[in-house]
C-alpha cells in the first residue's frame, strides 16, 4: 500500500508552475533588453560564449530537483507488512438516494448536500465499525465497498451526486438487495443498513427484500429526508415541470420507510433541519450486539523519501557544475546550440 505521510505538503507543488512562468518571463525580458543594443545577429556574435541551451538545461535540472524535494518532504511510504486485527463492531451499508428529487431545497442547500454533510460527520466519529456506501435512483451502485478506512470513506462520500447513476427513479428494493450482497459472508457479524431517502417510490419489492433481511438478522434503519409539504426540484437553475407545465413538487413519503424499518425490528427517523438523524440511528446501532470482525492492516511503512532526495541532490550538483558559458575544451564537440 502506498501513501504520503504528510500529503498536505504536496500543495507546495503549486510553486513549480509559478517558477516555470517566472523563468519564461525572465527569458523574454532578457531578449527584449538585448534587442535594444542593436542588431540581434551582432549581439549573438558578441555573446558567443553564452549558451542559452545551457541555461535552459540548468533551469530544468533545478525545477526537477525542486519537485523531487517537495515529494520527499511529503514522505512517500510503502506498507510492508500485513497485520490481522480482531475487533468487535457492526458492518454498516449506507444507501443514499441520489434521484433528482433529492435536489429539492426544503433542506438547505438541498436534501442531498445535507445528507453528504451528515455522512461526513458520521465517518469522523466511527471507531470499530466497518462501513460501505451505495448510491441509488432507478438503479443501484456500490460507491464504496465495506471498509474500515474512514478517510477513504469520507473522500468517496463527498463525490456522491445524481451523475453516478444513469437511470432516474427511486428503486429502494434494488438498493437494499445490493446492500445484502455487499456484506461479508464469513463470520458471525452484526449487520445494519442505513437507508436515506425521501421515500418517493412505489417499489413494493422493497418490503420483500426487508423480510429477507429480517430472516438474515440484518436491521434496516431508515431516514426520511424532506418535508410533507415538499419543495420544487431545480436542476442547473431550472425547475422541473410536468407535461402540463406545472412545477414538480417532491414530498416526503414516510409510510414505506416506516414499514421497512418495522419489518426488520429497526427504527425510522424523520430528518429535521437541525439533524439528519444519523446520530440517533448510530446510537441505536451501538445498542446492537457486536460481532467479531477481522481487518487486515499494514503494520509498517517503509520510508521512500531518501531515494528522491539523493536524486534531487545529484541534479542540483549537476546544475551547479554546469556553466552557463561554453567550456573551451568542449566547444569543438558542439553539445549545445548557441
Amino acid at each position: 500500500m502506498f501513501r504520503f505521510a504528510n500529503p498536505e505538503l504536496l500543495y507546495l507543488l503549486a510553486l513549480v508552475p509559478v517558477a516555470i512562468v517566472g523563468y519564461i518571463l525572465a527569458v523574454v525580458s532578457r531578449r527584449k533588453a538585448l534587442a535594444r543594443f542593436g542588431n540581434m545577429a551582432t549581439v549573438r556574435e558578441l555573446t558567443s560564449g553564452v549558451s542559452s541551451a545551457r541555461n535552459h538545461l540548468k533551469f530544468t535540472l533545478f525545477i526537477t530537483a525542486l519537485t523531487l524535494v517537495i515529494f520527499a518532504a511529503a514522505r512517500p511510504q510503502f506498507g510492508s507488512k500485513l497485520r490481522e486485527e480482531k475487533s468487535e463492531g457492526v458492518e454498516m451499508m449506507i444507501a443514499v438516494d441520489v434521484s433528482n428529487s433529492m435536489l429539492a431545497e426544503d433542506f438547505e442547500p438541498s436534501r442531498l448536500e445535507r445528507t453528504k454533510y451528515a455522512i461526513d460527520r458520521l465517518f469522523e466519529g466511527l471507531r470499530q465499525e466497518r462501513v460501505g456506501v451505495i448510491v441509488f435512483a432507478g438503479e443501484a451502485k456500490v460507491q464504496l465497498p465495506i471498509t474500515s478506512d474512514y478517510r477513504m470513506a469520507q473522500a468517496f462520500a463527498k463525490r456522491i451526486s445524481p451523475n453516478l447513476v444513469s437511470e432516474q427513479g427511486t428503486s429502494i428494493g434494488k438498493a437494499l438487495s445490493m446492500a445484502m450482497m455487499s456484506f461479508a459472508k464469513d463470520g458471525d457479524r452484526s449487520r445494519a443498513v442505513i437507508l436515506i431517502t425521501d421515500g418517493e417510490t412505489h417499489d413494493y419489492n422493497a418490503l420483500e427484500v426487508a423480510k429477507q433481511a429480517a430472516e438474515m438478522g440484518v436491521k434496516i434503519f431508515t431516514i426520511g429526508i424532506g418535508t410533507p409539504e415538499g419543495a420544487p426540484i431545480r436542476i442547473n437553475g431550472d425547475f422541473i415541470r410536468d407535461e402540463k407545465g406545472e412545477m414538480v413538487v417532491s414530498k416526503l413519503n414516510e409510510t414505506m420507510l416506516e414499514e421497512i424499518a418495522s419489518t426488520t425490528d429497526a427504527a425510522y427517523v424523520r430528518a429535521s433541519k437541525q439533524s439528519i438523524g444519523l446520530d440517533e440511528i448510530v446510537q441505536k446501532i451501538n445498542e446492537m450486539e457486536k460481532g467479531e470482525m477481522t481487518t487486515l492492516r499494514f503494520e509498517e511503512y517503509n520510508e521512500q523519501f531518501h531515494y528522491l532526495l539523493w536524486i534531487a541532490l545529484a541534479l542540483l550538483l549537476a546544475e551547479f557544475l554546469l556553466l552557463d558559458r561554453k567550456n573551451p575544451l568542449l566547444s569543438r564537440f558542439n553539445i549545445f546550440d548557441k
